[in-house]
């Protein structure tokens, strides 16, 4: 499979602190790659650091083949790159949802007409078309999640970063969301505490912990009901 994204015995710091250390991680084309762990680990910082939202102390980003060190190299990379913010208020920006849609597309060198169809047809897609003139700050948590992926999706990119998806979203819109990621054709890489969700979207999962990332199994325990769950795999004896 095409190597996405690398990322070569990564460390991160804040305020002298250690937030990530010994990270190494590769995301191929097609793969949907759940990263989990406790809360204050550093997964947020993973995807942001992947992003060149912040820079590590040590190690490498490589993006598509680039290693990534200045904001001017991220910046090539970015357009290929979604990157889907815990907070959809900080995503969200534009007075109505088909202008916020269109803006990424906008950017792009496109007709403001073009731009408007492209989140147009986007929007449709996720079974949002309804929505496409309401004010962004008067939807509802799933409709605003919905609204931030659309426009992400508007601009094609090659990977998603999904940092927390469902955090706010109804079952209605959880649905929507959840058939969004599944028919997406590039990669992705998710941060999640929700189990249900990750056992869902997910084909490979791996664990953050202050001594790294590794490699998680997923399955479900049968009890009275399906129960999922992710475990760390146990190193061959």
């Amino acid at each position: 499979m095409t190597e996405l994204i690398r990322l070569n015995d990564l460390r991160v710091l804040r305020d002298g602190k250690t937030i990530l250390n010994n990270v190494e991680m590769v995301l191929s084309a097609g793969e949907r790659l759940a990263i989990v762990g406790p809360n204050g680990v550093g997964k947020t910082t993973l995807l942001r650091t992947i992003a060149g939202l912040e820079y590590p102390e040590a190690g490498e980003v490589i993006l598509f083949g680039q290693a990534c060190k200045r904001e001017a190299e991220f910046r090539i990379q970015r357009p290929r790159i979604g990157f889907l913010f815990q907070e959809s208020d900080d995503q969200l920006f534009c007075p109505s949802v088909i202008e916020d849609v269109a803006f990424g597309p906008c950017n792009t060198g496109m007709s403001n007409q073009e731009a408007r169809q492209c989140a147009a047809e986007t929007l449709d897609k996720l079974g949002i078309a309804h929505l496409a003139e309401r004010f962004t700050h008067r939807l509802s948590g799933g409709e605003k999640r919905l609204v931030c992926l659309a426009g992400l999706l508007a601009m094609r990119p090659d990977v998603l970063l999904l940092d927390e998806p469902t955090n706010g979203v109804d079952a209605e819109n959880g649905a929507k969301l959840r058939t969004a990621l599944l028919t997406f054709d590039g990669a992705i890489l998710l941060v999640s505490h929700d189990e249900h969700f990750v056992t869902d979207i997910a084909t490979r999962a791996m664990v953050l912990s202050a001594k790294g990332l590794h490699e998680a199994n997923i399955h479900q325990h049968l009890h009275q009901h399906h129960h999922p769950h992710i475990h760390p795999k146990l190193p061959k004896e």
